[in-house]
């Protein structure tokens, strides 16, 4: 149970002027309000839990990690080595596999929860927090989805850790709404309803090849839409993990030498893509993730399906119509279902008030490592674009730097109350 210290107040009890009629009821905190319950809330609520410091977490859905939970197909497991994926203070089981399973993590996340002694307010939707002048704190309105009842909350600091990928893209095409059967990667689940289907995924990304490749082993037929340059690497050199060894490079060698040695190793293990429709982009895959957040694509047996012809490669997509789409290219193809793997886009824009920190993409403005920290008691968890790994850095960093305020506030308190007691003694 989350030690938090709640008043609640009568409706518009603490309202100034200028405040908006408000119906609900209030919630004072003692301590900071975290949005979101994934592995970012998560990590900054244990960090929290360290440092002493009093909290609400607030999540929209019925769970914690709702995305890995609700949202993430069957075959889905971590992309990087589990020592890259742990959240702060707690490991993974050592019997856990290198590249532990979608169950495997969600069974981490719960015991990650339970040990920390972390009870979120779920199915509590944010619709907005503003940092209010007058009273020099955050207002956070919520609706709770059991009464359709409204709470505001009011607190000193503000964590932002829905993520990068709160929301689904859903990209418009001409003809999409009239072809039939359309699902979102979110929705997808495993490509057993899918035999002997045609099928078109949009998106070449880690999920765009792993649906590919789960299509291909329910004996379906996916044609993969490719539209722009990707770096496909393969998930080890070596023995080694890629990611692992980017990471020592990296403590010794400049960025471009990496990507080069990356790319050349590439090419060696996994020969010319171009003939099979994937081309290169020209700046290397760390270049590319760190100026524009594009994430290379691992591959875990997916290329082996292309170079057979059991996954085809296409170009982009001109418009739908019943039964087929015509590309880019001015072919027709015959399909039965599409799947979008389009990815996901950050969810804060629609709900905090607020345009310094935050940029209207939903991602802070100052970029990695120094993106976490806003004003007026403002913190941003995972949206790093680097992962787990990155949501874990900041949280440790957020959950410190309120600690260390929270604790001085309260010295300050206890020595005014004590102040105040010894002159009242005096007088007596």
């Amino acid at each position: 149970m989350n030690n938090q210290c709640n008043l609640c107040l009568p409706p518009m009890a603490d309202a100034s002027e200028h405040d908006e009629l408000f119906a609900g009821r209030r919630i004072l905190v003692n301590g900071p309000v975290i949005v979101g319950a994934g592995p970012s809330g998560l990590a900054v609520a244990a960090g929290l839990q360290q440092q002493g410091v009093p909290f609400i977490i607030l999540e929209r859905a019925s769970c914690i990690a709702s995305l890995w939970q609700n949202r993430t197909y069957d075959r889905l497991k971590l992309h990087l080595p589990r020592q890259f994926c742990e959240l702060p203070y707690f490991p993974f089981p050592k019997e856990f596999p290198e590249y532990p399973t979608k169950n495997q993590f969600i069974d981490y996340l719960e015991s990650y929860a339970k040990h920390f002694k972390i009870s979120p307010r779920f199915n509590e939707s944010v619709q907005s927090a503003k940092y209010d002048q007058k009273c020099g704190s955050w207002r956070i309105k919520t609706v709770v989805a059991s009464d359709n009842s409204e709470i505001e909350y009011i607190c000193s600091w503000l964590v932002a850790a829905t993520g990068e990928n709160a929301e689904k893209v859903v990209p418009e095409f001409e003809g999409l709404q009239d072809f039939g059967e359309v699902m979102h990667v979110c929705d997808y689940k495993s490509g057993e309803a899918y035999e002997g289907k045609r099928v078109l995924v949009v998106g070449c990304g880690n999920s765009g090849m792993e649906v590919s490749l789960d299509l291909c082993d329910y004996n379906a037929m996916p044609s993969m839409v490719v539209r722009s340059s990707v770096h496909v690497l393969p998930r080890e050199i070596l023995g080694l993990s890629t990611f692992q060894l980017a990471v020592s490079f990296m403590k010794w060698l400049p960025v471009w030498l990496v990507d080069k040695i990356l790319v050349t190793a590439t090419r060696l293990i996994l020969g010319n893509l171009e003939k099979y429709g994937i081309k290169r982009p020209s700046a290397g895959p760390l270049e590319l993730k760190n100026a524009e957040g594009k994430t290379p694509v691992l591959d875990i047996g997916t290329l082996d399906k292309i170079r057979s012809g059991k996954i085809s490669i296409v170009p982009g997509i001109k418009k739908f119509f019943r039964g087929g789409v015509e590309l880019e290219n001015g072919e027709f193809l015959e399909i039965d279902s599409v799947i979008l793997a389009t990815g996901y886009r950050s969810n804060v824009p629609s709900w905090l008030k607020e345009n310094e920190f935050f940029s209207v993409d939903g991602f802070p403005k100052t970029p990695f490592p120094n993106g976490w920290k806003g004003k007026a008691g403002l913190y941003a968890v995972g949206f790093t674009r680097r992962g787990l790994s990155g949501a874990s850095f900041d949280a440790i960093r957020v959950s410190e730097d309120i600690g260390q305020i929270w604790k001085q506030e309260l010295k300050q308190k206890n020595q005014g109350a004590l102040s105040l007691a010894n002159r009242r003694t005096c007088k007596s």
